[in-house]
C-alpha cells in the first residue's frame, strides 16, 4: 500500500514538475490514462522508478517533447468518421446559415485541432456550402491545441498523399495544390484558418462562436474538467450555438446546456437562457436565506453578461459572487462559492488583493490599482489590468461586503505605450527636422558662395579651353607617335609570349622539379614538378621568400649557396650538392640540387635556377 501511495505521489510530482518547467497543466487529464502512457515511456528508455525518470528528463531535454507526444495523442484526419460529416453538412449547416444575417461574420472553432486536418476539413464543409468567395469574406475559423508542435504543421498546410486519401478526388482537386509528393490546402483560402495555442482547461474560450468542434478531447479530461470544458464551450457559443463532438464522447449530464440534434452523430445544439453555476440562486436577508426574487434574477443575469470580470466577497471574507466572465478568467468553480477568499489563489495573483479588501471594509472608501501586470501561462503574453476594489451597501451606512472588478486593459496599455513611442520617434524626428533645416541654411550659404567661385571659374575655364585647343592639336601629334610606339611593343609582346610558351614547355619537359628565384631569392617560377614533389601549388609559391616555404626541402642549407653565387657574379658559377628532405607525402628522399645563376646580356646575375632530382643508389 504505501509502494503504491508512493508511486501516485511520484506521478503527481512528475505532473508538477511539467506545468512548472514547460507550461502544460496535466491535472484535469484523467489520471489513469497518464499514468500508462507515462510508464509507456520508462518501459521504453528500461527506468524502473519516477524519480529516475524525473532525472532523465532533466538531463536528456529532448525527451520532453517525446512524452508530450504520447501524453497529447494527436490522432486527427479529414473527414473522419464520414457519416457524421454528412450530418453536419446536411442538418447543421443549412441551419446555421439560415439563422444568420448573410452581412454577419461566421465563427468557427475547432478546440484540439491537433495537426489541423479537421480544421480544414470545416473549411471545405463551408467553402462548398457557402462558395469560396463568401467564405473569404465572412468565415474565420479558429483553430486550437495544446501542442506547439502539432500547431506548427498545421500552419504549413502540407500533406501526404496518404493523410488526404479520404478527401473526395473532386474536393482534393478544387481545395489542394499539389507539389511534389505532397498536398498543401488552397493559400487564398488558408488565410481564413487560424492557429493558435489554448489550453481548455485553462484558458479563455473564444467567444461568439457560431459552430464549435471537438471531437474526442473531452475523453482524456476526468469528470470535473470535463464539466469545466463544457461550461466554457457553452459560453463561448453564440445563439444558435452548434456543438459537433467524437463518437467517443457524450454529454449525459449536460441536458441542460445543450439538446441533441442527432445524438449518434454527436451533433448538439445550445440551449439558451441557462442559470450560470457561480451566482448564487439564493440571497440573504436578514440571516434567513430566501428564494431570490425575479429582479435579482435579472440583476444578477446581467452581472454575468457583462464585459468585466467581477467578483464580491461578504463581510465575513467568503466569495459570494463570481460572474461567468471571473469563472472563466480566475478557473473558479461552483464549489468556490461561500469559501474563504483568502484561499482562493485570485485573492494574490494576479494582484495581492487581502490586504486592499481588509483597507477597502475599513475605511469605507474605494481603491484603485492601476496596470496590474499577470502572466497567465508560461510563455503566454502578459495581460495588464484595472482592478478596483470598492465597499457595498444595502443601504446608506450598511455595508454587506466589498466588490471586486477586473477590467482588461492589455490593448488601451498597449495602445499607450504605442502612442508613447510614436510620441517620441515624433519629437526624434522634429529634432532632426530642425537639425536639417539649420544645415540647409548654411548649405544655401555655401551654395551662393559656390555660385560667385564658379562665375570666376568660368572665365578662368574659357581661357582653359584655348590652351586646350592648342593642347590637342600638339596631343594629336604625340598621340600618332605613341601608335607607332604601340605597334612596336605589340610585336614585342608577341614576342614575349612565344618565348614565355617556350620557356613554359622546356620546363614542363623537365623530369625534375624546377624553380626560378630573382636576386632577393622570391619565387619566380614553380614548375610541375616542384608542384608534383613538395604538393604546393604555383600560385601558392610565386611572390614567396624561398626561405618561408613549408616545404620538406631544407632550404636554409642551400640558401648561403644561393646567396653567394648573386654576391660574386665572377666566381658565381653552377653548384651541385646532394640533401635528405621530406616529398609531399611525407618520405624521406635523397635530392641532387643543382643551382645555376640566371643571367641578363651584360653577364649580371639576376637570380638562380634550382633544379631538384631524385638521387638513385648509383648516384650516391
Amino acid at each position: 500500500m504505501a509502494e503504491n501511495e508512493t508511486g501516485e505521489h511520484g506521478f503527481e510530482d512528475l505532473l508538477l514538475m511539467l506545468k512548472e518547467t514547460r507550461g502544460f497543466d496535466f491535472t484535469g487529464y484523467k489520471p489513469t490514462t497518464l499514468t500508462r502512457r507515462i510508464k509507456r515511456r520508462m518501459d521504453a528508455l528500461g527506468l524502473a522508478g519516477v524519480e529516475e525518470y524525473r532525472d532523465f528528463l532533466e538531463l536528456e531535454g529532448e525527451e520532453f517533447a517525446r512524452l508530450f507526444d504520447s501524453l497529447l495523442i494527436n490522432v486527427t484526419g479529414f473527414f473522419r468518421d464520414p457519416a457524421a460529416w454528412q450530418a453536419l453538412r446536411e442538418t447543421v449547416v443549412p441551419e446555421m446559415l439560415a439563422a444568420k444575417d448573410p452581412a454577419r461574420p461566421i465563427r468557427v472553432w475547432s478546440a484540439g485541432c491537433a495537426t489541423g486536418e479537421e480544421a480544414y476539413t470545416l473549411a471545405i464543409v463551408l467553402a462548398e456550402a457557402l462558395g469560396t468567395a463568401d467564405f473569404r469574406e465572412r468565415v474565420k475559423i479558429y483553430a486550437t491545441d495544446l501542442d506547439e508542435d502539432a500547431l506548427q504543421q498545421a500552419r504549413t498546410g502540407s500533406y501526404t498523399e496518404r493523410q488526404v486519401a479520404e478527401v473526395p478526388e473532386d474536393l482534393r482537386e478544387s481545395y489542394f495544390e499539389r507539389s511534389g509528393q505532397r498536398y498543401a490546402f488552397r493559400r487564398d483560402l488558408r488565410r481564413q484558418v487560424i492557429f493558435g495555442r489554448n489550453d481548455l482547461t485553462h484558458d479563455a474560450p473564444i467567444s461568439r462562436v457560431d459552430l464549435l468542434v471537438a471531437r474526442n478531447t473531452l475523453m482524456y479530461f476526468n469528470a470535473e474538467t470535463q464539466t469545466g470544458v463544457i461550461r466554457r464551450f457553452h459560453f463561448a457559443l453564440g445563439d444558435p450555438g452548434y456543438l459537433f463532438l467524437g463518437k467517443a464522447e457524450m454529454l449525459l449530464n449536460h441536458g441542460d446546456r445543450f439538446e441533441p440534434i442527432d445524438l449518434r452523430k454527436r451533433l448538439f445544439r445550445k440551449i439558451s437562457n441557462v442559470e450560470v453555476p457561480g451566482l448564487p440562486s439564493k440571497v440573504w436577508d436578514d440571516g434567513a436565506r430566501t428564494a431570490a426574487p425575479p429582479s435579482v434574477r435579472l440583476e444578477q443575469a446581467a452581472l454575468d453578461a457583462g464585459p468585466v470580470a467581477q467578483l464580491a466577497v461578504d463581510l465575513a471574507g467568503n466569495l459570494a459572487v463570481a460572474n461567468t466572465r471571473a469563472e472563466l478568467l480566475f478557473n473558479l468553480r461552483p464549489r468556490d462559492i461561500g469559501r474563504p477568499f483568502q484561499d482562493l489563489e485570485v485573492s494574490y495573483r494576479p494582484a495581492e488583493l487581502r490586504s486592499v479588501i481588509e483597507q477597502v471594509g475599513k475605511e469605507g472608501r474605494p481603491a484603485d490599482l492601476q496596470d496590474v501586470v499577470w502572466h497567465r501561462s508560461a510563455g503566454a503574453e502578459p495581460s495588464v489590468f484595472h482592478v478596483q476594489v470598492v465597499p457595498l451597501f444595502r443601504r446608506p451606512g450598511e455595508a454587506v461586503g466589498v466588490g471586486i472588478s477586473f477590467s482588461d486593459v492589455t490593448h488601451y496599455r498597449r495602445l499607450r505605450d504605442e502612442l508613447e513611442h510614436s510620441n517620441q520617434e515624433l519629437e526624434r524626428a522634429y529634432e532632426e527636422l530642425q537639425s536639417l533645416n539649420e544645415e540647409l541654411e548654411t548649405t544655401n550659404e555655401e551654395l551662393q558662395s559656390t555660385n560667385e567661385e564658379l562665375e570666376t571659374t568660368n572665365e578662368e575655364l574659357q581661357s582653359t579651353n584655348e590652351e586646350l585647343e592648342t593642347m590637342n592639336e600638339e596631343l594629336q601629334s604625340t598621340n600618332d607617335e605613341l601608335q607607332e610606339i604601340n605597334d612596336a611593343l605589340r610585336i614585342r609582346g608577341e614576342e614575349l609570349d612565344s618565348a614565355n610558351s617556350f620557356l613554359g614547355s622546356v620546363l614542363r619537359s623537365l623530369g625534375a622539379a624546377a624553380v626560378v628565384v630573382d636576386e632577393e631569392l622570391r619565387v619566380k617560377v614553380w614548375n610541375s614538378g616542384a608542384e608534383e614533389l613538395w604538393g604546393m601549388r604555383a600560385e601558392e609559391a610565386q611572390g614567396r621568400d624561398l626561405e618561408t616555404l613549408d616545404i620538406g626541402l631544407p632550404v636554409r642549407e642551400i640558401v648561403p649557396s644561393l646567396r653567394r653565387m648573386l654576391a660574386d657574379p665572377e666566381r658565381g658559377g653552377a653548384a651541385q650538392t646532394a640533401v635528405d628532405a621530406v616529398n609531399r607525402r611525407g618520405r624521406t628522399i635523397r635530392l641532387r640540387v643543382e643551382s645555376v645563376p640566371l643571367r641578363d646580356e651584360p653577364g649580371r646575375p639576376r637570380g638562380v635556377i634550382i633544379i631538384m632530382d631524385h638521387l638513385t643508389s648509383e648516384d650516391g
